[in-house]
């Protein structure tokens, strides 16, 4: 090109049309949503379960004391165990030993919506009960999806046609979501499933509808994905030996949770017996390291989580499960404190049952029931004197547990102090089975019969609990004739029960029909089990010697006192079980409480006491209501100092006519206008 033609040019090239200039600008145009329907087409990035969480969860206000974005750095502790859940992780199995409120639930959910959102397939979700799912349904997985977008875009709401969403079923784009209980054996086989999370398992039914362990039921579901399932176990654990996530973490490796001592750098995982305190000063706890032995104040908890990390402690038996151990002495800063956690030992001493729900719900860990027999000899030994029929100075209330037999009704009275201490009062033997009306005349006499108290109060029993094991029919009838306000038909079934050990009452009498009557006969379900373990541990309490008591020692709470007018038959028959671990032929254990002899109506009959008991509401009375009790009966001045925040005023604390055990008499001469209904 010459000189002249470059000069008469544009400085910017050859000249262009405005139809060329377009037709650039519509290719480049094209070529751009080409590529955005490329990016639109290639699937989202796969993320671990927590990376899915940190991006996409949101938690409700209704469902969460923290609602906003969800932070898996609020509890570092469960971004190890979410991400083993993801479809790249070769873990099949993941086992969580936890303490209650540690965030378990809520990364269950998580992973619950990142199946949903990034690897959709047949997903099983199971409660303990049919209830419980759907409890769960409305107040977790609905807020779950109806606060994360990227779920709301992938499951209908359920008002909408077809939607395939209803209370226990969520259907998506590639998957469903069936929720269920433990105790539907229906719901436990309705498909096979790719993933599956088992909620609280320690509270699943020994057997579901009789078709056998629903953990077992509902994990054959997922056998037909061979090593793509995916199975999560959760739950807090509860008895030794019969701890279904107890045995499922002892066969895994047992990762527990190390993390830095902020002064010397010892990694160690946290135990409650380093956790220390001055006694009757929970705020003063600290956290003593087991390298320098310097104490660590709650507020470096938060930097020693980031900086922790899991560590197997043992070799799994199956190298496809991994099994982690928690405690709430790891709860994040803002939940439950150190201190809380002292304060809750501190109030549970002197309480079995508040010991066990300790170790169970803070410690996460298993409470070893004892069900070796006490020495019947040895409780013969130490008999004390007291009148037969007369209360003691420390009983303020009676109860009594009732056995109905083919020939006749034993009836044992038993007085009830301060901490669960009791004393036998009296043992009656009816004779006569149920077939004799003038047996069941001598067991309503008793209901109004007085019993003398050591400082001259009149005492009438307060509940009277009777089994319905034998006739129940003709016990009903009798329970209905003389009233329910102080009788308690009663039905002992086996098991430990970790929520309450009665339960009820339900109605159980019929018409013709099949309906039940609103205002038949009322039945309470007693889990004995957990009242004969409470015995046997009772009876074997240390007890202060005649020096220490001289100088001002008291008995522990739980005492139970014999007097010696008690026989050795009746010894033998109180100490007749013991309880034994029991295997069926898939190797699962369960406790089990057997006969060592035949005849046990002592123990029979203490249980159903302690039921009534428990029905009076006497696990549940505060300090004002022990302290009226004690005035009642007299014995005020050998009560030991009020503290300060009970002190005073009994405002704010409901008495005993509130809890239904007292009755306005009419004002006499000499007599108190209030009587409870077991003081004459």
């Amino acid at each position: 090109m010459s000189a002249a033609t470059s000069r008469s040019l544009p400085p910017h090239g050859p000249p262009t049309s405005p139809e060329a200039r377009a037709a650039g600008e519509a290719f480049a145009g094209a070529a751009d949503i080409l590529r955005a329907w490329a990016r639109g087409l290639a699937p989202d990035p796969l993320l671990a379960v927590s990376a899915w969480a940190d991006r996409h969860r949101m938690l409700a206000a209704r469902a969460s004391a923290e609602p906003g974005r969800y932070r898996t750095a609020r509890t570092p502790y469960m971004r190890e165990i979410m991400d083993r859940l993801g479809p790249h992780d070769p873990v099949q199995r993941v086992v969580f030993m936890k303490a209650a409120q540690v965030g378990a639930t809520e990364a269950g959910n998580n992973w619950i919506g990142y199946v949903i959102h990034q690897a959709p397939g047949p997903m099983l979700a199971v409660q303990p009960t049919v209830e419980l799912a759907k409890r769960h349904s409305r107040q977790r997985i609905d807020p779950l999806i109806a606060e994360s977008p990227a779920l709301r875009e992938r499951v209908k709401p359920a008002r909408s046609r077809d939607a395939g969403n209803t209370m226990l079923s969520k259907e998506f784009a590639g998957g469903i979501l069936i929720m269920t209980g433990a105790n539907s054996a229906v719901g436990l086989r309705s498909m096979p499933a790719r993933y599956i999370f088992l909620d609280e398992i320690d509270a699943y039914p020994a057997s579901a509808d009789e078709e056998g362990d629903p953990v077992s039921l509902a994990e054959a579901r997922s056998l037909t994905f061979a090593h793509r399932r995916k199975v999560l176990l959760v739950s807090t654990p509860t008895i030794r030996g019969v701890s279904r996530i107890e045995r499922e973490f002892e066969a895994s490796d047992q990762r527990r949770y190390f993390v830095p001592c902020p002064h010397c750098g010892a990694m160690q995982w946290l135990k409650f017996e380093r956790l220390r305190w001055h006694k009757g000063q929970p705020e003063t706890a600290e956290y003593v390291c087991e390298g320098c032995e310097a104490p660590i104040a709650e507020h470096h908890k938060t930097a020693m989580l980031e900086a922790g990390e899991w560590r197997a402690t043992a070799t799994a038996a199956d190298p496809a499960t991994t099994g982690y151990h928690l405690s709430a002495l790891y709860s994040p800063v803002g939940w439950l404190s150190w201190a809380r956690i002292a304060r809750s030992w501190e109030a549970a001493q002197g309480s079995d049952e508040a010991i066990k729900v300790f170790r169970n719900t803070v410690l996460g860990e298993t409470w070893v029931e004892s069900g070796e027999a006490p020495d019947w000899q040895r409780l013969y030994d130490r008999r004390e004197s007291w009148p037969a029929g007369t209360v003691p100075a420390g009983g303020l209330f009676l109860t009594a547990g009732s056995d109905v037999q083919k020939d006749r009704i034993e009836v044992d009275v038993w007085a009830w102090g301060r901490g669960l201490e009791s004393w036998l009062v009296d043992h009656i033997v009816i004779e006569g089975g149920p077939d004799r009306q003038e047996a069941w005349e001598r067991l309503s006499a008793l209901l109004d019969r007085p019993w003398p108290h050591e400082h001259g109060a009149q005492l009438r029993i307060a509940r009277l609990a009777i089994d319905t094991g034998y006739e129940a029919p003709a016990v009903y009838a009798w329970a209905r004739s003389v009233g329910f306000a102080q009788v308690a038909a009663v039905k002992g079934v086996e098991g430990f029960n970790r929520s309450s050990p009665v339960s009820g009452p339900t109605y159980v009498d019929a018409t013709e029909n099949g309906r039940r009557l609103r205002r038949g006969a009322r039945l309470w379900t007693v889990a004995v089990s957990s009242f004969k373990a409470e015995t046997y541990r009772f009876l074997r309490l240390a007890r202060p010697t005649a020096e220490e008591r001289a100088a001002g020692a008291g008995f522990p709470p739980g005492t139970i006192h014999l007097p010696d007018w008690i026989e050795s038959e009746w010894l033998r028959q109180l100490t007749a079980e013991q309880l034994v671990t029991v295997r069926n032929r898939r190797g699962f254990a369960r406790l089990e409480w057997q006969k060592l002899r035949e005849r046990n109506e002592a123990l029979d009959c203490r249980v159903y006491a302690r039921a009534a008991a428990w029905i009076a509401g006497a696990d549940r009375w505060g300090e004002a209501r022990w302290r009226d009790l004690e005035g009642q009966v007299g014995s005020l001045d050998r009560c030991a100092p009020v503290a300060p925040e009970t002190a005073g005023s009994h405002h704010g604390t409901p008495g005993i006519a509130s809890a239904g055990l007292v009755r306005r008499a009419p004002a006499r001469r000499g007599r108190r206008v209030i009587t409870p209904s077991y003081l004459v």
